[in-house]
């Protein structure tokens, strides 16, 4: 396996080692910088935590090698989430929840996450971003039963390949078996305000008292 460096993460929010924990994953290219900002428009009782993709990708980083936009390779697919499931475990023991949200890049990164292991997470935030598919991690009906899922893409987004989205949209929304909240923003391949505020109701509900679940 290829050895990667430790983590780098920027923290915001709840302190306490219990309460559940948000992560957010940036963009291809990107850094922990460019989305730890968005905690700032999230609900409070939850400690977001932005973590540094390992891989080297022009003046950012990336959570993959890929065979085309939104394609990653198997081989590194796993890796790296090997490398971010070690970080995960010292930081969230089992029974605090958790859950990812990432965009595009690490959208496609929190879905294989929970792909490959759907029971370790509460839920997760797919932003602008297709799923992993043929890629190494499960999307078989069911897979993702019952777990409470915010996917939000945009009609004019031209960076991630329309049949991927397409592809995304229909799973997350009827074989997954997960509990989707869908969002359709008219714009291209960036948050807008109307997703993040569809996102922060939602975490809002996900993790209010009695909700959130390991």
């Amino acid at each position: 396996m290829t050895s990667f460096a430790t983590p780098v993460v920027a923290w915001h929010g709840d302190g306490d080692a219990g309460a559940p924990l948000v992560v957010l994953l940036h963009g291809r290219g990107s850094n922990e910088a460019d989305i730890i900002g968005l905690a700032d428009h999230l609900p409070a009782g939850a400690a977001y935590a932005a973590v540094r993709a390992p891989i080297g990708e022009g003046g950012g980083y990336a959570w993959f090698a890929n065979r085309g936009i939104g394609r990653p390779t198997t081989e590194s697919l796993a890796e790296t989430m090997a490398w971010f499931r070690a970080w995960l475990d010292q930081v969230a023991p089992d029974g605090r929840p958790v859950v990812p949200v990432g965009f595009s890049g690490g959208g496609a990164f929190a879905g294989g996450l929970i792909l490959a292991d759907p029971g370790r997470y509460a839920g997760a935030g797919i932003l602008y971003a297709t799923l992993p598919f043929d890629a190494g991690v499960p999307t078989t009906p069911g897979r993702l039963a019952g777990m409470p899922v915010f996917v939000a893409h945009g009609d004019a987004d031209h960076v991630i390949p329309r049949d991927l989205l397409e592809r995304t949209w229909t799973y997350l929304t009827a074989d997954a078996g997960s509990q989707t909240t869908a969002v359709r923003d008219p714009g291209g391949h960036g948050l807008s305000a109307g997703v993040v505020e569809a996102l922060a109701d939602w975490l809002t509900h996900l993790l209010a008292p009695g909700q959130v679940s390991a």
